[in-house]
């Protein structure tokens, strides 16, 4: 890893920076029975603007290079290559429940929806793939049911409540218990690098159940700076989940682009990166 790269988070921990790096999340790291992760841009072996983990087909990379990005941070990672499988992102609220007959979904097989957004299993050797480069990613782990989830919450998602619409699927389709259920929300842009116009601001102000002071920053003349992590913490509260199940990213993206892909601070000449979650066998 590049010397100029630092990394300090009080939730997270930074692995294998030799080889392929990884983001996980120390309260998800205790649970024994998952496994996750976070890319980087780093470990790869894409080129150009891509450089160098890129899992984002269609941006432009050549599909070779993402299907090895793919298979070095399984390797790296500890996930079968074979047992991923992926969203099909379009910034709804479309959740979808998976098992073993849909592995290789949207990685080794083609999309066979054109829209998802989260992905719920209780399956073991299924591994969810979520993507990002600058959304906040929520991760979802039942402890009493096992059961896990991954979810895709850009400003529309999280405006639409997404979190709470897989909440609502875990508990309709697995007997899920709120109470049960621990959470991790980013790494994502966060406040200090966020800034939205009126337009989409207004979204967030409708939100009135919320509140909305700790998410919603004017800065005047129209713009404001907004916190994602938090809207999206709230909601989950909303829908059952205690605070102290929840954990929040202390990296940003954009600020961390050395490291993290993120579109404003690349302005759209990026990569993608991926979240990952599976049952272990």
């Amino acid at each position: 890893m590049d010397k100029a790269i630092k990394f300090n988070s009080a939730v997270m921990k930074l692995n294998n920076i030799e080889g392929t790096p990884y983001l996980t999340y120390n309260a998800l790291s205790a649970i024994p029975f998952i496994n996750h992760a976070f890319s980087t841009r780093l470990g790869g072996v894409s080129g150009g603007e891509f450089s160098s983990m890129n899992l984002s087909f269609g941006r432009g990379d050549s599909d070779k290079n993402v299907i090895e990005n793919y298979h070095r941070i399984c390797s790296s990672a500890g996930f079968e290559y074979d047992s991923l499988t992926a969203s099909a992102q379009d910034h709804h609220t479309v959740v979808r429940c998976v098992g073993r007959e849909n592995r290789g979904v949207g990685i080794r097989k083609p999309r066979d929806m054109q829209s998802v957004d989260a992905l719920v299993t209780n399956e073991a050797g299924v591994t969810l793939v979520t993507y990002y480069a600058d959304c906040t990613p929520l991760f979802f782990v039942d402890i009493e049911k096992r059961v896990i989830a991954l979810a895709h919450a850009g400003w529309r998602g999280t405006a639409a409540k997404i979190g709470s619409r897989v909440i609502k699927t875990m508990r309709e389709n697995y007997f899920c218990d709120p109470k049960d259920i621990i959470c991790a929300i980013g790494p994502a842009i966060s406040r200090c690098c966020y800034e939205v116009d009126e337009d989409c601001c207004r979204h967030f102000k409708a939100l009135a159940e919320l509140d909305r002071d700790k998410f919603i920053f004017p800065k005047g003349d129209g713009k404001y700076m907004l916190d994602l992590l938090e809207a999206n913490r709230q909601i989950l509260m909303s829908s059952g989940v205690p605070s102290n199940n929840i954990s929040l990213s202390d990296i940003c993206t954009c600020c961390n682009s050395e490291l993290l892909w993120s579109h404003r601070a690349t302005g759209g000449k990026r990569g993608g990166m991926a979240a990952f979650m599976s049952l272990v066998l």
